[in-house]
């Protein structure tokens, strides 16, 4: 399934399913749909002490929707940290996503550190939903900083939940 394009992407977001690559190499996608999907309730998301006290703390600068293509390679080059030997971000799924970022559907939370990105995430926003795609970090707990973030402007934007797509 090779010409999958940015409105059907969003169609499919709409009916629950979402397109993989087997590997980065690969030329085609496939459309997957959980049986069981990964969704956190934006009312009861909770926040670790430590955690917190990163987030009090400053450690990063948080930037949204300003680099989205480093986001997408940082999340497909830390596919170890996930159990994959090989990411399932090819080059048809980095330009799908981009279209859609450029249409503004696609969305970045970006942690920086001394103007260097060390991580994030990204997702599409469809309705009150935001289905997160993928996440990456190369300092710790970066990811979990750009997730609270992320929790926190949904809420403040009257979403209703977040998909995370697995369990």
């Amino acid at each position: 399934m090779s010409n999958i394009s940015a409105e059907l992407l969003l169609h499919a977001y709409a009916q629950g399913i979402f397109p993989m690559a087997e590997k980065a190499t690969s030329e085609d996608l496939y459309w997957v749909d959980p049986e069981k999907r990964g969704v956190i309730p934006l009312n009861k998301f909770h926040i670790s002490k430590s955690l917190s006290k990163k987030i009090r703390h400053q450690l990063f600068e948080i930037r949204y929707d300003t680099a989205f293509r480093k986001v997408i390679d940082g999340c497909a080059a830390s596919v170890s940290d996930k159990g994959r030997e090989e990411t399932w971000i090819n080059p048809q799924i980095k330009s799908l996503y981009a279209e859609l970022f450029d249409e503004e559907f696609v969305h970045t939370v970006e942690c920086w550190q001394d103007n260097r990105l060390v991580g994030g995430l990204y997702g599409i926003s469809i309705g009150g939903a935001f289905c997160g795609e993928s996440m990456f970090h190369t300092v710790t707990d970066a990811s979990k900083v750009a997730l609270a973030y992320l929790v926190a402007r949904l809420k403040y934007g009257g979403y209703q939940l977040l998909d995370t797509q697995f369990i």
